[in-house]
């Protein structure tokens, strides 16, 4: 229970009023003084509001898997399922904040009697990743509004804006096919690598049984050792990177989404998968594989400080230089990186080029947040377009993700242009 102090001072103008219309002999000034008095006392002879009002939330969509871009419909009914009487009730729903309210508004504001549930309709655009809904927020005040409670009321309810299966960013020469990393020895595999002399022991299927009926001689057939690749996802969510272009969400809440799209697709096709972050916290999952997998990446995506919406104090983050040097003790030697970041500063191309210098072979997915509407908007671009091409002279490959479409198009878009 918390004052709302909106009668606060009625009192003391009261009380000045009546000794002014005391002094001066005025009885119109002195009844006005009643009256303010009566005002100021009217709200602690009304009832309080319920101190845990007992209301339910229920939440329809349109399209729980919509395509992106598209609105979503979402209908919400609250009911009130307690005893009390709630003389001034405003309902604010929980929307995901890397979605936008496109049509209608998420709020109520009116009495709700016992029994009694009302029902309000909005429409969002939905975004890439999957978006959960947070709890709604109830404030309810008293007749007089001097007292209100505040409370949420949670309705499980998720819009899923990703797809089934998808091609994932893959470094160039290091990942031929979605989920095989290829190697320079021979082994099981499937793609031909060279003959050699029969062994005993040599698995029948494995002879060059056409080489035998031709010449007579038995030799046993190699194909490329294929082994699951190692990627850590590593979501750039430092100070700089909480940039957004016209009205959109910011270039986190994008890197953040793609990254859990790109958990499912890469552990889909039989990668280890790992998370990182570069910003206000410590983020670190090492790369594993597995149902129970996805889901502590997806969790750790939805929930970590490190990810949270609004950006960190300048001084909140370390140097990008020692957080670089933290996340290389961290990643296991054979392990790719995929970097997402839009690339708002030069900290960002330290720490691709640290990374790629020291081995492990680095993609950049980068979230276009600038646009033109300013001069300093278009300098902002044209700097981030000399970070693009500084990485990419150095074989980096950079997927240029502009803020007007979806993941799977810039990469189909950026093909073999990604590097040189």
């Amino acid at each position: 229970m918390t004052e709302t102090r909106r009668w606060r001072g009625v009192v003391a103008v009261a009380l000045l009023v009546g000794g002014v219309g005391v002094i001066a002999d005025r009885a119109d000034l002195v009844l006005v003084s009643v009256v303010g008095v009566a005002f100021a006392v009217y709200p602690r002879l009304s009832p309080a509001p319920p101190s845990a009002p007992d209301l339910e939330i229920e939440r329809r969509l349109s399209d729980h898997a919509p395509d992106p871009g598209s609105e979503v419909e979402v209908g919400v009914t609250v009911r009130n399922v307690g005893d009390d009487a709630l003389a001034d009730a405003r309902i604010v729903d929980g929307v995901p904040p890397a979605l936008t309210v496109t049509d209608g508004s998420p709020r109520y504001g009116g009495p709700l009697r016992p029994g009694d549930e009302v029902s309000f309709d909005y429409a969002v655009r939905a975004e890439e990743g999957k978006h959960g809904f947070e709890p709604a927020t109830v404030v309810v005040r008293d007749v007089s509004g001097a007292r209100e409670v505040e409370s949420r009321v949670e309705a499980e309810t998720e819009i899923d804006c990703t797809a089934a299966r998808e091609t994932p960013p893959k470094r160039d020469l290091a990942v031929r096919d979605a989920g095989e990393l290829l190697t320079d020895t021979g082994g099981a595999g499937i793609e031909f690598h060279q003959t050699r002399e029969y062994r005993a022991g040599d698995a029948m299927s494995r002879i060059d049984w056409k080489r035998f009926a031709r010449v007579g001689e038995l030799t046993t057939v190699e194909y490329r050792e294929e082994r699951s690749a190692a990627v850590v996802l590593v979501v750039d969510a430092r100070a700089p990177a909480y940039r957004a272009a016209s009205d959109g969400p910011h270039a986190v809440v994008r890197s953040v989404a793609a990254a859990q799209r790109l958990v499912g697709a890469l552990l889909g096709e039989r990668n280890r998968v790992g998370v990182a972050a570069l910003g206000r916290e410590d983020c670190w999952l090492a790369p594993g594989a597995g149902s129970e997998h996805r889901a502590r990446a997806e969790r750790l995506l939805a929930t970590h400080p490190a990810f949270a919406a609004a950006p960190p104090g300048e001084d909140d983050c370390p140097p990008v230089e020692d957080q670089v040097t933290r996340l290389r003790r961290q990643l296991p030697g054979d392990a790719q990186v995929l970097l997402l970041t839009p690339l708002c500063d030069d900290g960002a191309v330290t720490a691709a080029s640290t990374l790629e210098a020291h081995g492990h072979r680095v993609t950049v997915v980068s979230p276009d947040a600038t646009d033109d509407a300013t001069p300093g908007r278009r300098l902002a671009a044209t700097e981030r377009d000399n970070r693009v091409a500084s990485l990419r002279r150095r074989r980096i490959p950079v997927v240029d993700w502009a803020d007007d479409e979806g993941l799977v198009a810039a990469v189909a878009r950026t093909g073999d242009r990604g590097v040189p």
